[in-house]
């Protein structure tokens, strides 16, 4: 299939476009051509989140897919698809109720975190249960000039423990084994606040609630206040995308300057979702021109 049968339809003008006209599940023998590949990317970089409707797809296929994007993650608690490492598997109910329900990007503990990932709804809950992106680069933008550059050039502490402690993640002996390996690999570790993006060069915001603690040049009350602004400022409806899941549906998302948020208003119904995430590169900050 050549690139000519893609289209690519804006759901938002800050985020958010409608994928169709591409086959990406487990009926593609040959995976997706080069040129595929680039379109997607390119889209990817305007438009931050793609969504791809009835692309039903088994793990090891997700997989796959995933990895012509770039090397893939395996999530040190997370629990993995039998087999298939690389898909984490995201099962919440009443009986484990979700973790991810806050802004958030993901995997910025790394020193590297995740240039992107590819997300398959594989149960859903009678209603409820959808995922919200935001736009960091939007979010800065909207920013006055005076806030932009008192931000510029400022660091950040992500920290894998605020969004994996050990009251949640770490309840029996085999899953504190595996908790504590994984704390004492990824300390908490700095970021800048304002990253560029190393493909657009554009700047945007990259503070997440979920892994972000304190702004370090900042005391510990400008820091708060600092960071409670920029958590509100992120998530206000213009600079984000709602999407409402259906069975078979995937999300591919640039992962470096957005957030999201899966609203967890479906319980006690249970929801899977099959996260891919794809490594990336180490954040940067570099003036514009």
């Amino acid at each position: 299939m050549s690139t000519s049968s893609l289209k690519i339809e804006a759901i938002g003008p800050a985020i958010g476009a409608l994928v169709s006209g591409l086959r990406l599940g487990d009926d593609i023998t040959e995976g997706i051509t080069d040129d595929q590949r680039e379109a997607l990317l390119a889209a990817l970089l305007k438009h931050h989140v793609l969504f791809f409707e009835n692309q039903p797809i088994e793990p090891a296929a997700q997989r796959d897919l995933a990895a012509r994007f770039g090397a893939l993650h395996i999530h040190p608690v997370y629990p993995q698809a039998p087999g298939v490492p690389e898909i984490i598997v995201l099962d919440t109910s009443h009986d484990n109720p979700p973790d991810n329900d806050n802004w958030h990007t993901d995997v910025t503990f790394l020193p590297e975190p995740a240039m992107g990932a590819i997300l398959s709804a594989r149960l859903l809950p009678p209603s409820g249960g959808d995922t919200l992106w935001a736009s960091g680069i939007a979010a800065f933008a909207a920013l006055s000039g005076r806030w932009q550059a008192m931000l510029a050039g400022l660091q950040a502490e992500h920290d894998f423990l605020k969004s994996f402690p050990a009251h949640r993640f770490a309840r029996t002996p085999a899953e504190r084994v595996s908790w504590e390996a994984a704390r004492l690999k990824h300390p908490p570790l700095l970021h800048p606040v304002v990253r560029t993006h190393p493909v657009s060069g554009q700047q945007g915001l990259f503070v997440n609630e979920g892994f972000t603690t304190r702004i370090v040049e900042l005391s510990a009350s400008e820091s708060d206040a600092v960071l409670r602004q920029l958590f509100a400022h992120a998530a206000k409806p213009e600079f984000t995308v709602r999407w409402r899941w259906k069975l078979g549906d995937l999300a591919f998302w640039d992962n470096r300057l957005t957030q999201h948020y899966a609203t967890a208003d479906y319980l006690p119904a249970r929801r899977v979702m099959h996260r891919a995430t794809i490594l990336g590169d180490a954040p940067f900050y570099r003036p514009s021109n």
